[in-house]
């Protein structure tokens, strides 16, 4: 066996092993922030289930129909901030678990990125006679492949960025609405 061969195999199996790393790391996450999303969800139901049950004996309490309106109309407010709150952790959790993912695929990219460069480095210390132009394409391509990583991982972070900035906006906006349609139930 020829020593590059030699060094595209040991490279081979160290990237292979690199993957499963990195699927293994992006896995744990995964389960994280579903974890993360259940206890949130059995937290709301059980929250939610008494806070209806109260709020079912008040309205069977109301002495007539205009107390029961009222009762129905304060109760929207607080309703609607737990649904805000709600989509508020729901996003926060969506967003560590996105900047873990990030912070895994870069440290792997970095990684493999370096031992390619490596590896053709030293694969070019034995390249036979006029094969330079070969190995300057290769460095290039990889060039332009980290050029090309940079930038999508550049534009990922300004939309995710984008992204949480809009639903707070809108977190915002309902919330203002929500108080402005329940004032005047209340007088």
């Amino acid at each position: 066996m020829y020593p590059y061969q030699e060094q595209i195999s040991a490279a081979t199996k160290t990237n292979l092993e690199s993957q499963l790393a990195l699927i293994s790391t992006l896995t744990a996450k995964t389960f994280e922030g579903v974890e993360k999303v259940i206890d949130l969800n059995l937290n709301v139901a059980k929250t939610s289930l008494e806070e209806s049950a109260t709020a079912v004996q008040q309205l069977f309490a109301a002495k007539d129909a205009q107390e029961f309106f009222a009762l129905t109309a304060a109760q929207t407010q607080p309703t609607a901030e737990k649904a805000l709150a709600y989509v508020r952790h729901l996003a926060s959790i969506a967003s560590i678990v996105q900047a873990e993912y990030t912070k895994a695929a870069e440290a792997q990219f970095v990684e493999t990125n370096r031992k390619v460069i490596s590896l053709i480095e030293e694969l070019s210390k034995n390249a036979p006679a006029g094969s330079e132009a070969a190995v300057a394409l290769v460095k290039s391509a990889i060039g332009n492949a980290s050029a090309g990583y940079e930038q999508l991982s550049k534009t990922t972070k300004q939309a995710v960025e984008a992204l949480e900035a809009n639903i707070n906006s809108a977190t915002t906006q309902i919330s203002q609405a929500t108080a402005k349609a329940t004032r005047p139930a209340k007088k």
